[in-house]
């Protein structure tokens, strides 16, 4: 069964989910292919997985126009969605909310029903100050920035391996 793992990714974090997910779909005995949503072309897959980078509450606009794109194509195969972005070591926020599912972009409910993914995950993401541009950069230099958006890497590469060996075990023949 050939898979292809699809992600729109800014600054690599996204990319390295995607890449990790790929690898453990791999160990699992399928054939996959990791590929940015802009080169990505979904003609010959059996199913797939797409992700984005989260920001300001959304998808990156390619990742959306990729779904939407091939939407045909996807809704009628196994699909899986995923998205990176939260940032720090809270796992619930001020309300008590776990911070991933509050972290959910907003459009990530219409696409999934939009294709009938069978689910959606969002990753704790990675924030390297010194890679930002623009505000984005200006805004992690100030005391009221580095606190919203603390750097580091906070991607639980056990949590993205558990998620996709549950997808490789979904798509194993019966």
């Amino acid at each position: 069964m050939r898979v292809l793992v699809a992600y729109a990714t800014k600054y690599g974090a996204t990319a390295g989910i995607a890449e990790r997910i790929g690898e453990t779909l791999g160990r699992t005995g399928l054939e996959v292919d990791v590929r940015p949503v802009a080169e990505a072309e979904p003609a010959g897959y059996d199913a797939f997985v797409v992700g984005s980078a989260a920001y300001a509450g959304h998808w990156r606009k390619e990742a959306r126009k990729f779904v939407k794109h091939h939407h045909d194509e996807l809704d009628t195969h196994p699909v899986w969605l995923f998205s990176s972005g939260p940032v720090g070591t809270e796992t619930e926020d001020a309300k008590g909310r776990d911070v991933r599912e509050a972290s959910t972009p907003k459009d990530v409910a219409g696409l999934t029903e939009a294709v009938h993914a069978r689910g959606h995950r969002t990753f704790f993401g990675k924030l390297d100050p010194d890679a930002l541009k623009g505000p984005e950069g200006l805004v992690t230099k100030l005391p009221a920035g580095k606190k919203m958006l603390p750097s580091g890497d906070f991607r639980d590469w056990d949590d993205i391996e558990h998620w996709a060996e549950a997808i490789g075990k979904e798509l194993q023949p019966a």
